[in-house]
């Protein structure tokens, strides 16, 4: 019976390491949350990327929102800026996994 514990102990320790080793070398792009602060352009039905802003030319129809209701808003983004700081990050799925929950930091947190 103690053997049997044991194998099985040991067992999942190897898949976990396995699964770790796997993680650390498969490619996956991590994307922008859906709750990403962005800046909406009303006039132009455009969207902003906050760091963007400055060399963009805004109108005064401005409104801080999320890429989720600039996307179901069919906003377009405002300059190449914009989709450029909302490309995903290339990482790997153990990293991408760990900035989805939160324990990393994406580059649009600072936002």
């Amino acid at each position: 019976m103690l053997k049997n514990k044991a194998l099985l102990f040991t067992m999942t320790i190897l898949l976990v390491g396995i699964v770790v080793l796997i993680g650390l070398f498969i490619p996956k792009e991590t994307h922008p949350s859906p709750d990403t602060r962005i800046i909406l352009e009303h006039t132009y039905k455009t969207y902003i990327a906050p760091v963007c802003f400055e060399e963009s030319d805004p109108t005064n129809f401005l409104e801080e929102s999320t890429l989720k209701k600039a996307k179901s808003l069919h906003y377009a983004p405002d300059s190449p800026c914009t989709e450029n700081a909302l490309e995903s990050e290339k990482d790997r799925l153990l990293t991408s996994f760990l900035k989805q929950i939160g324990v990393m930091d994406t580059k649009w947190d600072s936002w």
